[in-house]
Formats: structure tokens, sequence, C-alpha cells
């Protein structure tokens, strides 16, 4: 249980520097206008889906939890 708290906190500090830069830097363009990312705007509304955006970190933290998970078992 001991192993898990420390991946938890890592990946904790891996969110918190990632919503700095991201609030510092908002127009790196990195995420959310990727083709497949729904937007949809009119007078008063605005809907954003981004889809694609979303897949792409699914995919990425899969591999890392991974690779944590791979080399940790050695």
């Amino acid at each position: 249980m001991q192993g898990f708290a420390k991946y938890f906190i890592i990946i904790g500090i891996v969110f918190i520097v990632a919503g700095i830069l991201l609030s510092i830097f908002p127009k790196l363009g990195l995420f959310g206008k990727l083709p497949g990312d729904i937007s949809i705007e009119k007078e008063n509304f605005r809907f954003y889906f981004p889809i694609t955006t979303s897949i792409i970190i699914s995919i990425f933290l899969t591999a890392l939890l991974w690779l944590i998970n791979y080399f940790s078992r050695k």
C-alpha cells in the first residue's frame, strides 16, 4: 500500500505543474483545437467537448501508468 501513495503524490505533482503551465501559457495550443474536438458557439451559448484531446490524454496516461507498473515489478 505504501508504494501507491508515492505514485499518487507524483501524479498529483504532475497535474499541478501541468495546470500551472497551462494557466501561464494558455495560447500554447497543445490541446483543445484538434480535429475531432466538438465546439458549438451561438449567441448566448458555448458548448465544447474535446473528445480527440481526451483520447490522446487517455492513451498517454495509460502508457505512463503501464510503464510505472512494469518497472516497479523489477
